[in-house]
């Protein structure tokens, strides 16, 4: 039996019985779910269940009643205003058992209207009419809003590839006069990803890349963190854009700003991902870029004191920075790189644990100056045994052998060296 157990705050809008746990009737229940129906809505079977445990039933690839088991003759889903209003008067009813009235459901959005709406944009973007293309836009971000089923079916219809070509429109006219629906549209256009190969053709022209950099210098927030989503999204599909993106003017600075700053974490996190496809690149004029900004050493702040997803991605950026000799050069001259590094393995996550051994055997292989001075620090720390362990619980084929080769790096340092703590720090100074 099915209960609606009222909630602490019941007792204090006059219920008189405070232990008694109110039944909900057998025929306001979803027969999937169990729960009190928010949206019924009938098959053609005569079975009624709540709107959105069907769709899930039906999107799943399911032909037939659950309850009944016959084969539907239609997928069509009839709403039951009968049963939803004696539901929401149930509700009212029960009010002071902790019951809330559910809301009247909004009609869901159908395919013509998302197309008729597409089509509309279309002719406004192709005309560059500001004003009404603002309003349709802002039309598919309401439809959106109100149910997992209207994005569905505005997704399944071609919406990113429409306001993809509309935001490249508008963006080759003027970014500063037509900022307000560029905005819009890269907002309704964030909640799509991942979007098809035209719309990022579209999304990723020059015109459309200038204008998302643009938006990462602006006043507002939101715009700010839709840009850096978008282009995260967009060069973690097509490496291509790197060399794009690298080409537009200030943004290494703009990117190394908005990791500095920490905004928010979903800005620094999509920021780091932008900056680590553009060091994976094989240019290593984008490498010095951010060395010569100083970033190797605000990455160590970063990871030395972060949450674990952005130390993650942090460590990503600060060993690409390592694949050329000046970020070496830079990491060496930093007093906690090695002992930060060193801790971080086997601390964070898996990808944390590759990326610092990664860095480490870098700094020790190819650093030929400072060598012997990284080694001993590593084993200072700790770094023989760490290694060791990593080996024993098991790795990846590449750890593996990265780690196998720092051990023998360091095996020869070994003699006459006490090991300490990787997390005492505080004989250590910071260069920075």
């Amino acid at each position: 039996m099915v209960f609606w157990r009222r909630r602490r705050s019941a007792s204090h809008a006059g219920n008189k019985h405070p232990d008694v746990e109110l039944v909900i009737p057998n025929h306001f229940r979803c027969p999937i779910s169990l729960d009190l129906m928010k949206d019924p809505v009938t098959l053609s079977s005569g079975i009624t269940y709540d709107r959105e445990s069907i769709e899930t039933w039906l999107e799943a690839g399911n032909f037939i009643c659950p309850a009944t088991n016959q084969v539907l003759r239609s997928f069509d889903q009839i709403p039951n205003h009968t049963l939803r209003k004696m539901i929401q008067e149930w509700c009212v009813e029960n009010r002071n058992y902790g019951v809330e009235r559910i809301p009247t459901p909004r009609t869901p959005v159908t395919p013509i209207e998302v197309s008729d709406i597409l089509l509309a944009v279309k002719a406004s973007a192709r005309r560059v009419e500001q004003q009404r293309c603002l309003e349709l836009v802002q039309t598919i971000e309401r439809w959106g809003a109100e149910s997992g089923r209207n994005r569905r079916c505005i997704v399944a219809n071609g919406a990113a590839a429409t306001l993809a070509a509309a935001f490249d429109a508008f963006s080759n006219d003027s970014v500063s006069r037509n900022s307000r629906v560029l905005e819009e549209i890269l907002s309704a256009l964030i909640w799509m990803f991942p979007i098809d190969e035209e719309s990022q053709k579209s999304l990723g022209s020059l015109a459309s890349l200038r204008c998302m950099v643009w938006f990462l210098s602006y006043r507002d927030i939101l715009p700010k963190q839709n840009s850096i989503i978008a282009l995260k999204e967009l060069i973690s599909c097509d490496q291509q854009l790197v060399e794009k993106l690298s080409d537009i003017e200030g943004i290494n600075e703009i990117l190394v700003e908005l990791v500095r700053k920490q905004i928010c974490q979903t800005i620094t996190k999509a920021s780091l991902m932008v900056i680590f496809h553009l060091v994976s690149s094989s240019s290593e004029n984008i490498k010095l870029a951010f060395v010569k900004m100083g970033f190797v050493s605000s990455l160590v702040e970063i990871i030395f004191d972060s949450e674990k997803s952005i130390c993650e991605r942090a460590l990503g950026v600060f060993d690409g920075l390592c694949s050329c000799k000046e970020g070496r050069e830079e990491a060496q001259s930093n007093a906690l790189t090695v002992p930060v590094l060193v801790k971080k393995i086997m601390r964070v996550s898996e990808s944390a644990t590759v990326y610092s051994i990664s860095a480490i055997l870098k700094l020790c292989k190819y650093g030929r100056r400072n060598e012997g001075r990284v080694l001993v620090e590593a084993l200072q720390v700790g770094a023989f045994q760490k290694l060791l362990l990593v080996i024993q619980v098991g790795c990846g084929d590449g750890t593996k052998e990265k780690a196998t080769e720092l051990l023998k790096l360091l095996n020869p340092y070994r003699a006459g060296l006490e090991c300490i703590e990787s997390v005492d720090f505080k004989n250590l100074k910071r260069s920075f």
